[in-house]
């Protein structure tokens, strides 16, 4: 009996032990939790849209500080052009004409499941840019001259979704999607809504995690 007495002490001893522990590692974080952790990343990205009807490419990179593995905040800026055959000769006058810009501004990113392998984040770009109707009006060789026919300011917002893939601590990769909403442009011959539209392409980010 009393060694039964003793072995059931151990057993709740023991069992006890492990629910501590257990409570310790996996209790509720709050705001003021000295296990927070924060870091940083630079990015890089190439996509493709249609601006106009006409395939376009859409290329920049932004910076971002990333709170806890769970949400980042930081700049981005992005240059766009409709004109991938830059040294066609095009002898139609309407083909001559190419829209060409950029745009940028502070952009908020929550992230679910930072620590995972694969997790997704959603990107949201808030700013400003610009946007100007360029004419090819001369080629000489293997080269053209342009001349920029009309400009426009505009407004965007641009919200996105990606999913990211971390390679290594320091090294993510992800696909994304995005709808770029802007305000009404107003170029010559131009539809006020010719930016508008989905890009779809690649993000390469270097940073801590």
């Amino acid at each position: 009996m009393k060694q039964l007495t003793i072995l059931l002490a151990f057993i709740l001893a023991t069992g006890l032990a492990y629910a501590q522990d257990d409570y310790y590692n996996d209790q509720v974080e709050t705001i003021f939790s000295n296990r927070k952790s924060n870091g940083g990343y630079g990015a890089f990205s190439v996509g493709y849209t249609q601006i106009d009807g006409r395939d376009a490419m859409v290329a920049g990179a932004r910076g971002a500080f990333i709170f806890d593995h769970s949400f980042a905040i930081g700049l981005a800026g992005y240059g766009f052009v409709n004109d991938l055959e830059h040294f066609d000769y095009r002898p139609n006058p309407e083909e001559r004409f190419f829209l060409a810009g950029g745009y940028g501004g502070l952009f908020f990113e929550p992230i679910v499941g930072g620590t995972k392998p694969v997790h997704v984040s959603f990107p949201i770009l808030v700013g400003m840019g610009g946007i100007s109707l360029i004419e090819h009006n001369r080629w000489d060789w293997d080269w053209n001259y342009t001349h920029e026919y009309d400009t426009d300011l505009f407004f965007v917002f641009e919200p996105g979704v990606e999913l990211e893939v971390n390679l290594t601590r320091f090294f993510r990769i992800a696909a994304f999607g995005s709808y770029r909403l802007t305000s009404d442009i107003k170029l010559y011959d131009t539809g006020a809504d010719v930016l508008r539209g989905f890009n779809v392409g690649m993000t390469f980010k270097f940073g801590k995690f």
